[in-house]
């Protein structure tokens, strides 16, 4: 690292020792989340042949625990270190990856062994996921926050570029079940690299200092009411649930669009999946210039915008070459928007809440933004099973598009040109904090 970092502009973040190994633990886990997010669809798609239903199924498991553990889990965060529950969180996916060819190795290798192994995924994310947002925030200052995500984005460029390719590499010459070996032994890798970094944790006591379970429900509902009383985390909370509709709908098929309709081998589909890393790269690159240009806001809004042409492409693509490229150019402007919208939605989210909130808003906006996400699984797998998988990608197109005129067409949304100031912590925490009037 020091022979890299003179080449460094001075300020640059990677510059500063704590976030410079967050985001090489975020590099390593790239790479590993790559092989399992082509090794385990391809698991239930090739070599057990799920339905588009089941498919969607396995989808929906896998968000079922944001709806169950996200409210809690956030004021649970809150009393605890998160550091420590990031790093147990990289390691319990790990055993969950070599599960997977465990299973296989004895025979026990079904679609209900990947439900399993789906829901208990989603339980880490649900948990471990929220934690990593807020050690970024315990990383670096608040201003540079845009700057931060859209950073922790170009980590994980390289290894959309590389790591689809070789992913597709290691399950044609392994199978997909082996493959998720390496994606293990990546993530133990980034668990290591996360225990050394020094994070500034502030962490207020606790009304009373006790640990009752009224008190617990008190915070609970505190964070609830922070997200419904703010009216900028509400309109976000919205928009950003549709979207998530919408791209859980597209999601479900797409494995099972590039396979059946498309002919594609598993390799071939690693292939075309090298898009999302360039399409990770030009929203990385240019994503915080577009924020600043036009505003958090308006990015979001462009986000939107290509992320529903994508969709829309594929839909309409033919069964032949000229569709293999829409697949792989819908793969780049999936991610492009994708950045687009997360590196602005994170940032406006993290900086109107106060510190001592963050674990309960990030986990109430978790659990708000994918209340839709199982239902738009389902009913993309539906619509895949019943009308083809071109109509779950083209509902997911259609949707995305008209969200992002409504989007446009809101004055809040339209005019957000710089990060909003926190909430006032006065105003929310103390002993009265949860009787705060809606207002």
């Amino acid at each position: 690292m020091s022979s890299f970092l003179p080449r460094l502009p001075p300020g640059d973040l990677l510059r500063d020792p704590s976030y410079a190994r967050l985001f090489g633990s975020i590099l390593t886990a790239s790479f590993g989340n790559q092989v399992m997010m082509l090794a385990l669809p391809l698991t239930a798609a090739v070599l057990l042949k799920a339905t588009p239903l089941q498919m969607g199924l396995l989808t929906a498991i896998e968000l079922l625990p944001f709806l169950l553990l996200s409210l809690p889990s956030g004021v649970w965060l809150d009393r605890v270190r998160k550091l420590p529950v990031y790093v147990v969180g990289e390691l319990t996916v790990a055993a969950c990856a070599l599960s997977v060819p465990l299973a296989w190795w004895m025979g026990w290798l079904s679609m209900p062994w990947l439900y399993v192994i789906g829901f208990v995924v989603g339980s880490v994310h649900t948990v471990s996921g929220t934690a990593a947002q807020i050690v970024l925030t315990q990383v670096v200052p608040r201003k540079r926050l845009v700057e931060a995500h859209a950073k922790n984005a170009l980590a994980t460029s390289g290894a959309e570029v590389l790591g689809p390719g070789l992913a597709g590499a290691l399950i044609k010459a392994f199978g997909a079940p082996l493959a998720m070996i390496v994606n293990a032994v990546l993530l133990i890798g980034s668990a290591l690299i996360l225990k050394g970094i020094h994070v500034h944790e502030r962490r207020e006591p606790r009304p009373g200092g006790g640990d009752t379970l009224a008190q617990f429900w008190r915070d609970l509902v505190l964070g609830v009411r922070f997200c419904a009383n703010t009216r900028l985390l509400v309109v976000l909370a919205v928009l950003m649930g549709v979207w998530q509709m919408a791209h859980y709908a597209a999601l479900v098929v797409q494995i099972l669009f590039a396979t059946r309709t498309l002919g594609l081998s598993e390799q071939a589909v690693g292939l075309c999946y090298m898009g999302m890393g360039v399409g990770t790269i030009v929203g990385s690159v240019l994503g915080r210039r577009v924020s600043l240009s036009l505003g958090p806001g308006p990015c979001l809004v462009v986000g939107y915008t290509i992320t529903g042409v994508g969709w829309l492409l594929l839909a309409v693509a033919p069964a032949n070459a000229l569709g293999v490229a829409a697949f792989a150019l819908m793969l780049m402007m999936f991610t492009t928007g994708a950045v687009f919208i997360f590196i602005n939605f994170l940032a406006l989210r993290q900086a109107v809440t106060p510190e001592p909130l963050l674990g309960r808003m990030t986990a109430t906006m978790r659990w708000l933004t994918l209340l839709a996400a199982g239902p738009g699984a389902l009913f993309g797998g539906w619509l895949g099973e019943y009308l083809g998988l071109r109509a779950a990608l083209g509902f997911a197109g259609v949707t995305t598009l008209v969200l992002a005129l409504v989007a446009w067409r809101l004055p809040i949304i339209r005019g957000l040109r710089h990060l909003p100031q926190p909430e006032r912590e006065s105003e929310w925490l103390g002993m009265e904090a949860d009787v705060r009037p809606a207002g």
